[in-house]
């Protein structure tokens, strides 16, 4: 059904807006064999502080196209719930699960096709794993309310608890958006805006496009990310059967919890060592740059100033030094407390994107520069991604090292903070580590 003039939409299949939505216990299913017997639109959601999501199909999808996009999402969403009619425990209740683009004017082109600027899914069947139980919800449109407990109990039956592993096909070819000497002048180019007083800080991304011998399981992929990046968001947003986006990131940009949300300001790294020694030696010279530290308050300091007009109050934590498996980041994090319980995590998300830490300061400028310098569209790349409820409660993160596979081909996206004092050459090596956790996987 069409929402309105806000440009937004609000679709439940087959018709009408209201869902009923039922859920029961399972034994333990893995979310790999889940998300391989689904079909498109999937989602795939986990993060290291809660639980596991894995969906596919869809009851009802909202999808906003004009400017004000995050205020038309919540808005439909509200509308949304008020006609769910569930049956179950919390855990499992019903979520939308999307994002949105990173530019407002996203036109969705190649490898982004079937990615609006937002797009949102209540999931047909949702596997929820949580404290060691496993939950399935089916939710459908109420206009044919019976068929949800015979869907329910089919889709039990059907459930595998595990599935053999798809063979990941091998890289044949990469292919970046910019050779090692036009990130030189992007960089450049975007120092001598700084010195002239333009800019503070400038995000710069590349694009990887590799090209590979067979389709991407992708279920098998966020498995292998989870093992090697067990303290990362992983996900999968996969609108329609064409592109799926996925990655692990180390970034959130927001959890709301009743009045509290929590954030985490991420800028400044370094790669690992091969040795216990050269690791802390590292850690040190991270902890010890200037050009780090000063990379690192500008994030720290925008997204105190963002949050103060949303919250009471405002804790910013000791900053310390996050260890991945590939690479080491500056992390701070933030706390904010909502005066009452009318919050969104959508207002939140809204608020802080784009961070610094993505984007740059001021931000008008960077978000200028970054379009006159990429040769690329960054679509959902470095953009909020995640799920909410209808209380408003939910998390996103940064769509960060991350990819968008499509047939034969994984687009992987990696960027860097510029400030004043930025070196090409080290930049550039910073940023081929950020292709690596979705690379490595693809070449194991």
């Amino acid at each position: 059904m069409e929402s309105s003039p806000r440009d937004g939409q609000v679709s439940a299949e087959p018709t009408g807006s209201a869902v009923a939505s039922r859920a029961c216990q399972l034994p333990d299913c893995a979310a790999r064999s889940f998300l391989a017997g689904r079909d498109a639109p999937r989602v795939y959601w986990t993060s290291p502080y809660g639980p596991e999501f894995s969906g596919g199909g869809s009851a009802a999808r909202i999808i906003a196209t004009d400017p004000n996009r995050f205020e038309s999402v919540r808005e439909d969403a509200a509308d949304l719930f008020d006609g769910v009619e569930y049956d179950g425990p919390g855990v499992a209740r019903p979520r939308l699960f999307g994002g949105f683009s990173f530019h407002d004017d996203h036109e969705a082109l190649a490898p982004w096709r079937g990615f609006p600027p937002a797009h949102f899914v209540l999931p047909r069947t949702l596997l929820t794993r949580a404290d060691g139980e496993t939950w399935v919800t089916v939710s459908v449109p109420e206009s044919a309310p019976e068929t949800v407990d015979e869907e329910l109990e089919s889709v039990r039956e059907r459930l595998v608890d595990d599935a053999p592993e798809s063979r990941l096909p091998s890289v044949v070819a990469t292919e970046p958006t910019a050779t090692r000497e036009e990130w030189a002048a992007q960089v450049r180019g975007a120092v001598e805006r700084i010195e002239r007083g333009d800019l503070r800080k400038v995000t710069l991304a590349q694009a990887l496009s590799a090209d590979l011998d067979g389709p991407v399981p992708i279920p098998d992929v966020l498995e292998r990310l989870g093992e090697s990046y067990p303290d990362c968001f992983r996900f999968l947003f996969e609108p329609t059967a064409e592109a799926g986006f996925f990655g692990a990131t180390p970034e959130r940009l927001a959890t709301l919890r009743g009045r509290t949300v929590e954030t985490d300001a991420l800028a400044g790294s370094v790669g690992r060592g091969e040795t216990d020694a050269e690791d802390e030696r590292l850690e040190a010279d991270l902890r010890d740059s200037e050009k780090m530290r000063h990379e690192h308050e500008l994030v720290v300091e925008t997204i105190r100033d963002q949050l103060g007009p949303l919250a009471g109050s405002v804790r910013v934590g000791d900053r310390q030094v996050r260890k991945l498996a590939n690479i080491q980041h500056l992390w701070t994090p933030v706390e904010a407390e909502f005066p009452d319980d009318a919050g969104h995590v959508l207002s939140v998300a809204e608020a802080l994107h784009p961070t610094p830490a993505v984007g740059g300061l001021p931000l008008e400028e960077a978000l200028a520069t970054i379009r006159a310098v990429e040769s690329f569209d960054r679509g959902w790349y470095a953009a909020p991604v995640g799920w909410f409820d209808a209380d408003g409660d939910g998390t996103f993160a940064v769509g960060l090292r991350s990819g968008v596979a499509t047939d034969r081909r994984v687009t992987l996206f990696a960027g860097n903070g510029i400030v004043a004092d930025s070196d090409p050459e080290t930049e550039y090596e910073e940023v081929q580590l950020k292709y690596r956790p979705i690379l490595d996987e693809l070449q194991r």
